[in-house]
């Protein structure tokens, strides 16, 4: 259930209470009290945000010299709650010129009632969008002398529409010259792999990243080769789809201004976006994953003083491809004294800080084999030698125009009345997350 809070209180580092609402009658006024003696007084704040006394949660966070406490007397969403907290400073900080502590709540006494009374009804979070309040609450903060300088902004021009209803993320009477639309789909690999090349762990977490310069109130449509959307599309046409590969997408999260309803009946995205940057979903994949990168190690200890390091990595996607910024992390022994390297391409050297050999490759062209081999020297002690448990090799790397999971933009439509024609620009990334392999 979302955060149903009885109360919020505002604290400073002594205690005191700087400023409270009650909003509903399950607890009492002297419920502060209990938070002052069971955990400030004890020095237990940074254990744990979320403490229960006495059959209610309280769940706080420190902003600056300031704590804000939220009381709750049911088992409301913990996760709701500190998002709340946080979306309530950013929009304290938007009236008080940039500085949320406890002179800036001294000097906002009355502004600050004013917007606990409209951001949250009955213990239910409302809207705290700084662009919409500030339409009906038009008092102005106290400044502090170190705040950074108030930008202007332009009110939306159609308030009562924002704040009932659509579209709160986007004003109105936006204008361009050139009406643009980028999107990037950036993945990141997460991959275990053991000695024998089976993958012991592989998924792929990624977001959909836009930046919109589109004049009015456009309406963008966008269309994916998943599974779900094909066959729903192909279930309106009333024909098989012909689109090639399918992805099957997991845990996915929407920005929100995406239509849940039409997604819900359609399975197509769509959306008034809001100006400039933003992220418009995100998502995890865990199968169907293309590794852009196989990893085949051989490390051999000679006796107690020499090891040598054999690594090839094969690149598995398109010759028309590269990677850039690839970095091969081996780990060896603490008590390695150097090591002498041969590689067929980029550079390798002993780093001692972390205990590896760094191998750097600034471009990998696809659908290629590189090799880096070393003979390391290991310092000869005379204490009885312990058994070395060898930490995975790392990866780090980033292919432009590649998609770990297969996801592709099928398309991007804009709609919006005037008629203009727009430029959309897609692109892709696929980065490594964790990406190891046992040797």
């Amino acid at each position: 259930m979302p955060v149903a809070a009885s109360a919020i209180y505002f604290l400073n580092l002594r205690g005191d209470v700087l400023i409270n609402r009650l909003y509903r009658d399950d607890v009492g006024g002297n419920m502060v009290d209990a938070f002052r003696t069971h955990i400030m007084q004890t020095k237990d704040l940074g254990t744990c945000p979320v403490r229960q006394i006495g059959g209610c949660s309280f769940l706080y966070m420190r902003i600056s010299n300031v704590y804000i406490v939220t009381v709750v007397s049911t088992n409301a969403n913990a996760a709701c709650a500190f998002k709340f907290i946080v979306e309530a400073v950013s929009l304290f900080k938007a009236y008080f010129g940039g500085a949320f502590d406890e002179d800036a709540i001294r000097n906002n006494f009355v502004l600050i009632y004013e917007l606990l009374d409209e951001i949250m009804d009955f213990g239910y979070p409302q809207n705290l969008s700084p662009e919409i309040l500030k339409l009906y609450i038009t008092q102005e903060g106290v400044r502090s002398p170190f705040s950074s300088k108030p930008q202007d902004a332009r009110p939306p021009a159609n308030a009562t529409l924002q704040v009932t209803g659509a579209v709160g993320w986007r004003r109105e009477g936006l204008l361009y010259k050139k009406n643009e639309v980028f999107l990037d789909i950036v993945e990141s690999v997460n991959l275990l792999m053991s000695q024998k090349g089976t993958n012991l762990r592989c998924d792929v977490t990624g977001k959909i990243l836009m930046k919109c310069f589109l004049s009015g109130m456009p309406d963008l449509k966008l269309g994916l080769n998943d599974k779900i959307g094909l066959e729903k599309e192909a279930q309106v046409k009333a024909r098989p789809s012909k689109s090639g590969k399918t992805i099957e997408l997991d845990d996915v999260t929407f920005h929100q201004c995406v239509n849940l309803t039409r997604f819900n009946s359609e399975k197509t995205v769509s959306f008034v976006p809001p100006d400039g940057e933003f992220e418009l979903m995100k998502y995890r994949i865990t199968e169907g994953i293309n590794l852009p990168f196989r990893v085949f190690p051989s490390i051999k200890e000679l006796g107690r003083t020499r090891m040598e390091v054999n690594v090839k990595v094969k690149s598995l996607f398109g010759a028309k491809m590269f990677a850039l910024g690839v970095l091969v992390k081996v780990p060896v022994p603490k008590q390695t004294a150097k090591a002498n390297f041969q590689v067929t391409s980029g550079r390798a050297k002993y780093n001692a800080s972390v205990d590896c050999l760094v191998w750097k490759i600034r471009k990998f062209p696809g659908q290629a084999e590189l090799t880096m081999s070393a003979e390391v020297e290991l310092i000869s002690t005379m204490a009885e030698k312990k058994a070395w448990t060898r930490p995975p090799i790392q990866m780090e790397f980033q292919v432009p125009m590649f998609t770990a999971s297969g996801l592709r933009v099928r398309f991007l439509k804009v709609w919006e009345k005037s008629g203009y024609n727009t430029v959309e620009w897609v692109r892709y990334i696929t980065r490594a997350g964790s990406y190891e392999i046992r040797c």
